[in-house]
C-alpha cells in the first residue's frame, strides 16, 4: 500500500485540503455571533437587571429556574397561569435542559440567578450563530466548497425572524428548532448521498457487510437524533416528517421509473424514523392521547408510521420488480395503499384520523377568527386581505427571496435530468415551508434558511459558468498556509471577478443591510408593565402559590386544586406571561391563547367566558357575571384583578372581538373631507375595555383603579377628543396611565333618604399615584319612599393589612346631593372588602 493509499494519509490529505473552508466557516459563525449580541446594551440594563425581549422569552426563564430548583424534575404543568385551570406546557423539555446544564457547569453546580439571566440572554445568539455549520454542508453537498461558503455567510446575515428569533435576550425555542431541523436535514441528506455512492441494499444488512453499512448508519442515526433534539424542542416537529415522507413518496417513483433501487432509501429512513421513535418515547404522557400539541402517542405514531411507510414503499418496489410490473402501476399502487391506511386509521382511532387530517390545514392554511388576530400566525403573503409581498421581501430580501423561488424552479427542471437526491430533497423541502409561511409567518425562521441555501445554489451554478472550479483546483495546489494566499489572487479571471462582485452585490450585501437594520433590542416588555407588574408582586396580596415548585397535573379531568387565597389576574391574553413572570401572579389568560375565551367556530356557539367576552362586555353587569363565571367551583370570582393598557383601548382591540366573532359596530367611517377614517363608535364606549381605561372606570360600581403607571404618547387622547366631539363627552384629552391596574370588590352600599323620585347623585375626586385627578360620580333616583342607593368601590381610608396596597384613592369623602343638601360619606376598607352597608 502506498502512502498515498493509506487511510491515516489520505485523512491527513482530506485535514489538509479543507483547513481553509473550515477555518472560513469559523470565522462566519463568529461574525454572526457578534452581529447577533450587538443589542446586548438594550438587554443588560445598567442597574444589573435583564431584559428579554418577548413573552415566551420570560416564561421560558420562568421555566428554567423552576427546573433548576427542581433538577432535573421540569414543569409539565403550571397552575400559575390560566387560572383557575392551569396550562399543560406544551414547550419542549431540550430547549430548557440546553441553558439549565450550560447554567450548572459554568456555576459548578450552584449557578446564581445572574449566571443563569446571562446564559439565557447569550443562548439563542450562540444557536444561531451556529447555524452556519449545517447550513455549510449542505451547501457544499449541493455545489462543493464555494456554494456551502456562500450559504453559510447567507444565514449568518439572513435578516427578518431568523435574525431577530436569535438575538441575544430573544430566549425562545425558534432558532432550536431551526438550528436542529437544519442539522436533521443536513443528516440525513449525506446519509442518502452515502448511501447510495455505496450502492447499498437490504442484504448487505443481512450479509454484515459493514463497510457498506457503516457511514450510512452513522449518519441515519444522526439524522434521528438530531429530529428528536428538533421535536423536543416544540412538539410541531412532525411537520419535517412529513416533508421527509412526501420527499420518499416522488424519490421511489422516481426511482422505479428509472429502474434505479430504493434501498439506499429504505434504510436511511428506517433507521432514522427507529432512532427518533425510540429516543422520542421516555418524554410521552399518556394522558394526552393523541395530540400534537403535547407530547403524546400522536409523536411516537407518527415516527413508527413514517418507518413503516419506508418500509411498505421499498417492500412494494422489490415485489414491482421481482415481478416485472409497469412502472405506470407503482404511484397507482401507493395512492391505494395510502387510503387503505387512512381508512384503517379512521376505523381504529377516528381522534387520530382526524388530527392527520386537520393537521396541515392547521399548519399550510390561513387563520381565520381570533387566530387570525396573532400577529406570527398571519399569511406572509397577506395584510388585511390583500395579497402582498412586501412581508416576504422584508424578512429575506427581495433579491433573496426571488433568487429562493428561481433556484426552485431550476431544482424543479432537473427533475428531468437524473437530479442528485439531495436537490430532489431540497427542493421538496423548500416548497413545504414556502407553504408553511403562506399559512403563518412565523415558519420565516424555517425559510431563511432555504432561502441562504437557494441563493447560494445558484451562486454556485452562476461560479460554475465562470469555471471556478479550475480557480479552486490551483488554489488547493499553490495554497499551503495563510501565507500563500497573496501569491495565489493572481489566479482570478475578470469573469471571475465579475461573478464574485454580481454575487455579493445581490445577494450578500443586501442580507449584510437588512441585517444591520434587525439587529436592535426589543422594547418589550416597555418600562410601563415592568413597573406595572413589579408593583402588583408587592402590593397584592400572596395567592399561596408555590412559585417555583412543580405541580402534578389533575387526573381524570379534575380540576386543579387551589387553595382559598388564590385569586386571577384579568389581562389581555399578551400580556399573560408578564404578569406571572414579573408580577408572580396568575393570570386568567396567555400567550398559549388559553383563556381568552369567546368562539371559536360558529357565530351560533355561546361565548366562553375569558378576556375576550370580558373586555368586549357592553354593561358592567354582564363583565362581572363573566369574572363570576370563570371559576365556577367557587363563589368567588375568577378575577380579583385587572390589568389594562392604551394598546388594549385602542390599537389591538380590535382583536377582542374578532375573538368573539362579533366584530361589528365598534368602528364606523367617518368623512373626514379627504377619505374615510374608522372612529370609534358607541358600541366600542360601551365596552368594559373603554370604560376602565377610557373613562378610568368613573361610575363603575365594583372596580377602582388602585395603581397607574406613568403616561405616554399613544392614541388615548385621540378617543377621548372623538368621545367629546360626536357624543357631547367632557373628557379631559390627555395620555393617563399607559398601564392601569383595577380591581374587584363587592362594594359597599351607601344608603339614605332624600324625597321620593328625587335624583340623588353622589361624587368625589380620585387622586392616582401618579398625581392625577379624575372624578368618579354616579347618580340614581330614589324610589317612592324616598329610599336611594348606591355602591361604590372605593375606600376614603387606607389599606387594610394583608390587602391591596392601593395608591390610588379618593382625596377627600364622597359627597352625596340631591336637592340643596349635601352630605359628605367615609366609607371603610372593610366595607368595601365585604360589601358591608353604609347609612348616610
Amino acid at each position: 500500500m502506498s502512502s498515498q493509499d493509506h487511510p491515516v494519509s489520505s485523512f491527513q490529505n482530506k485535514i489538509k485540503s479543507s483547513w481553509p473552508y473550515t477555518l472560513a466557516v469559523a470565522i462566519i459563525g463568529f461574525i454572526s455571533l457578534w452581529v447577533r449580541t450587538l443589542p446586548s446594551d438594550s438587554v443588560f440594563l445598567s442597574d444589573g437587571s435583564v431584559k428579554f425581549a418577548t413573552n415566551d422569552a420570560w416564561y421560558h426563564m420562568r421555566t428554567l429556574f423552576v427546573l433548576l430548583e427542581n433538577y432535573p424534575h421540569r414543569m409539565f404543568f403550571n397552575p400559575m397561569t390560566n387560572y383557575p385551570n392551569g396550562s399543560y406546557i406544551h414547550f419542549g423539555p431540550l430547549f430548557d435542559q440546553m441553558m439549565a446544564i450550560t447554567s450548572l457547569i459554568l456555576g459548578m453546580g450552584h449557578p446564581s440567578s445572574q449566571l443563569v439571566y446571562t446564559v439565557g440572554a447569550y443562548f439563542p445568539a450562540v444557536l444561531g450563530a451556529l447555524a452556519v455549520i449545517p447550513v455549510y454542508y449542505i451547501g457544499k453537498y449541493l455545489g462543493g466548497h464555494k456554494t456551502g461558503i456562500l450559504a453559510a455567510i447567507l444565514i449568518a446575515f439572513a435578516p427578518g425572524q431568523f435574525l431577530t428569533r436569535s438575538l441575544i435576550g430573544f430566549t425562545d425555542h425558534h432558532v432550536a428548532e431551526s438550528l436542529f431541523s437544519t442539522f436533521f436535514m443536513m443528516f440525513f441528506m449525506l446519509a442518502l448521498i452515502s448511501a447510495k455512492e455505496k450502492k447499498l441494499h437490504f442484504e448487505d444488512v443481512f450479509n454484515k457487510k459493514f463497510n457498506v453499512l457503516k457511514e450510512p448508519f452513522i449518519y441515519s442515526v444522526m439524522a434521528g437524533i438530531m429530529y428528536s433534539a428538533y421535536q423536543l424542542c416544540w412538539p410541531g416537529g412532525s411537520l419535517f416528517l412529513l416533508i421527509v415522507l412526501v420527499y420518499a413518496i416522488f424519490q421511489y417513483i422516481l426511482d422505479n421509473f428509472r429502474n434505479e433501487s430504493s434501498d439506499y432509501l429504505g434504510f436511511t429512513g428506517i433507521v432514522t424514523c427507529l432512532v427518533s421513535t425510540i429516543l422520542i418515547l421516555p418524554f410521552v404522557h399518556p394522558d394526552m392521547g393523541f395530540s400534537l400539541y403535547y407530547y403524546s402517542w400522536f409523536h411516537v405514531i407518527t415516527s413508527l408510521g413514517t418507518m413503516a411507510g419506508f418500509a411498505a414503499l421499498s417492500l412494494i418496489e422489490r415485489e414491482f420488480k421481482r415481478k416485472q410490473m409497469t412502472a405506470y402501476y407503482y404511484p397507482l399502487l401507493i395512492l391505494g395503499a395510502g387510503i387503505l391506511g387512512l381508512i384503517c386509521i379512521k376505523v381504529l382511532s377516528p381522534s387520530l384520523y382526524s388530527l392527520i387530517i386537520n393537521a396541515p390545514s392547521t399548519v399550510f392554511g390561513i387563520q381565520q377568527g381570533g387566530p387570525s388576530t396573532i400577529g406570527e400566525a398571519t399569511s406572509i403573503f397577506y395584510s388585511s386581505g390583500v395579497f402582498t409581498l412586501s412581508k416576504a421581501f422584508s424578512n429575506f430580501t427581495t433579491t433573496g427571496f426571488l433568487a429562493s423561488i428561481l433556484g426552485m424552479l431550476i431544482l424543479a427542471a432537473n427533475l428531468f435530468r437524473r437530479p442528485k437526491p439531495q436537490e430532489f430533497l431540497l427542493l421538496v423541502w423548500s416548497f413545504f415551508i414556502l407553504l408553511a409561511i403562506y399559512g403563518q409567518n412565523r415558519f420565516a425562521y424555517y425559510y431563511s434558511i432555504n432561502v441562504s441555501i437557494l441563493s447560494a445554489y445558484l451562486g454556485g451554478l452562476l461560479l460554475e459558468k465562470v469555471k471556478w472550479g479550475e480557480l479552486d483546483q490551483k488554489f488547493k495546489s499553490t495554497v499551503k498556509s495563510p501565507a500563500d494566499i497573496p501569491e495565489a489572487l493572481k489566479f482570478f479571471k475578470v469573469q471571475q471577478i465579475l461573478a464574485v462582485l454580481l454575487i455579493a452585490v445581490f445577494l450578500i450585501y443586501p442580507v449584510y443591510a437588512y441585517a444591520m437594520l434587525y439587529a436592535v433590542g426589543s422594547n418589550e416588555p416597555n418600562e410601563p408593565w415592568m413597573e406595572a407588574c413589579t408593583w402588583l408582586r408587592s402590593n397584592t396580596p400572596d395567592p399561596g402559590m408555590d412559585y417555583n415548585a412543580t405541580y402534578e397535573a389533575p387526573i381524570n379531568g379534575e380540576l386543579f386544586n387551589y387553595p382559598d387565597t388564590a385569586y386571577g389576574v384579568m389581562s389581555w391574553w399578551d400580556y399573560g406571561h408578564y404578569i406571572e413572570t414579573i408580577g408572580h401572579r396568575m393570570p386568567n389568560a396567555n400567550p398559549f391563547q388559553a383563556g381568552i375565551g369567546g368562539r371559536r367556530a360558529s357565530i351560533n356557539e355561546t361565548n366562553q367566558p375569558g378576556a375576550a367576552t370580558f373586555f368586549t362586555a357592553p354593561s358592567e353587569k354582564e363583565a362581572s357575571a363573566i369574572l363570576e363565571a370563570i371559576d365556577p367551583r367557587s363563589d368567588k370570582a375568577g378575577s380579583r384583578y385587572i390589568m389594562s393598557d392604551a394598546r388594549m383601548a385602542t390599537e389591538i382591540f380590535g382583536a377582542m372581538p374578532a375573538w368573539t366573532l362579533d366584530t361589528d359596530g365598534y368602528y364606523q367611517a367617518y368623512w373626514t373631507g379627504s377619505q374615510y377614517q374608522n372612529i370609534p363608535s358607541t358600541r366600542y364606549f360601551n365596552s368594559m375595555e373603554a370604560k376602565l381605561h377610557i373613562f378610568d372606570g368613573n361610575g363603575l360600581k365594583q372596580y377602582r383603579m388602585v395603581h397607574e403607571t406613568e403616561a405616554y404618547q399613544t392614541d388615548e387622547a385621540g378617543y377621548k377628543q372623538v368621545y367629546n366631539y360626536f357624543y357631547g363627552g367632557k373628557l379631559s384629552e390627555v395620555d393617563t396611565g399607559y398601564v392601569k391596574i383595577f380591581e374587584y370588590v363587592k362594594g359597599a352600599n351607601i344608603t339614605g333618604t332624600a324625597s321620593p323620585n328625587e335624583t340623588v347623585n353622589i361624587n368625589t375626586t380620585i387622586l392616582t399615584n401618579q398625581g392625577r385627578t379624575f372624578g368618579y360620580s354616579q347618580s340614581t333616583t330614589a324610589d317612592s319612599q324616598g329610599r336611594y342607593e348606591f355602591t361604590v368601590p372605593y375606600s376614603t381610608d387606607g389599606p387594610s393589612t394583608g390587602e391591596t396596597k392601593f395608591d390610588t384613592a379618593p382625596s377627600g369623602p364622597y359627597v352625596v346631593s340631591y336637592g340643596d343638601t349635601t352630605k359628605e360619606v367615609k366609607v371603610s376598607e372593610e366595607a368595601v372588602l365585604k360589601g358591608e352597608e353604609v347609612k348616610v
